[in-house]
């Protein structure tokens, strides 16, 4: 069987490219830094780069905003290769050696929005994350820098067709669990197996009929002040740690 091909990507930012550098420098195929930052973080990147033998370039501000058209790079853009994505939620599920734990996006749009949940999911230790390929974010730059480094540790797994995915997690024994506010179960008080799979729609528009059809419970997350919602990666963070503190508990 032949590799897959991988393809370089960039990314931007001190804290995502000193990230990639910590983690995987030998992703890294090249730094380029503006050539009037001589600061501490710049300092960090360089030495950095000398230490994992990754060439650093100085360059103009200009050619730096070239890559985005002017966006905010803070002075640092690195080319890397672009991780291979799990071929399938099959896949994923296969490797696993404990009771999965995963987050579902459903129109996720937003890549500041996939960026936080990626990163927040990358904290909880979720073995995952999935969302639909036509009513979601992909991996651009701007996800990889809110993400922080976790849109290159995290499994991103785009499926054509997300009931169908749903439906395969049902039959490995996944639990799927949705959240929604109008839900009669509480999240804290609801019966909640090892391996789930939360499903967070985008704000606003919520779970498509069809997703939340294919949950096997509701609950809701319970709110005490005078907001009635959170962001969804503030949510996704809320339910990813809950199912992380009951598998921290002793069983009784």
């Amino acid at each position: 069987m032949s590799e897959r091909r991988r393809e370089a990507r960039v990314i931007f930012g001190f804290h995502a490219v000193l990230a990639r550098l910590r983690a995987e420098p030998r992703t890294v195929l090249e730094i380029y830094l503006d050539e009037t930052r001589h600061d501490a973080r710049a300092k960090d990147v360089a030495a950095a780069a000398e230490r994992a033998g990754v060439r650093l370039l100085r360059v103009p501000t200009k050619r730096l905003d070239g890559f985005y058209g002017g966006g905010r790079h803070q002075g640092v853009v690195a080319r890397i290769e672009a991780p291979d994505a799990a071929a399938s939620l099959g896949e994923l599920l296969d490797a696993l050696r404990e009771p999965p734990l995963l987050l579902v996006l459903d129109g996720v749009t937003d890549p500041h929005n996939l960026g936080a949940c990626l990163r927040v999911a990358n904290a909880a230790g979720a073995h995952g994350v999935i969302a639909p390929r036509d009513r979601a974010a992909g991996i651009t730059p701007v996800v990889s820098k809110v993400a922080s480094g976790a849109a290159e540790a995290t499994p991103y797994v785009m499926v054509t067709n997300l009931a169908r995915a749903l439906d395969e997690l049902k039959e490995r024994n996944v639990w799927v669990v949705g959240t929604d506010a109008a839900a009669r179960d509480d999240l804290f008080a609801a019966d909640l197996p090892p391996a789930i799979a939360w499903v967070l729609g985008a704000e606003g528009e919520g779970m498509r009929r069809l997703t939340r059809e294919r949950c096997d419970l509701l609950v809701r997350i319970p709110m005490h002040g005078a907001v009635d919602s959170l962001n969804v990666s503030v949510a996704a963070g809320v339910v990813l740690f809950e199912s992380v503190r009951r598998r921290g508990l002793p069983k009784g």
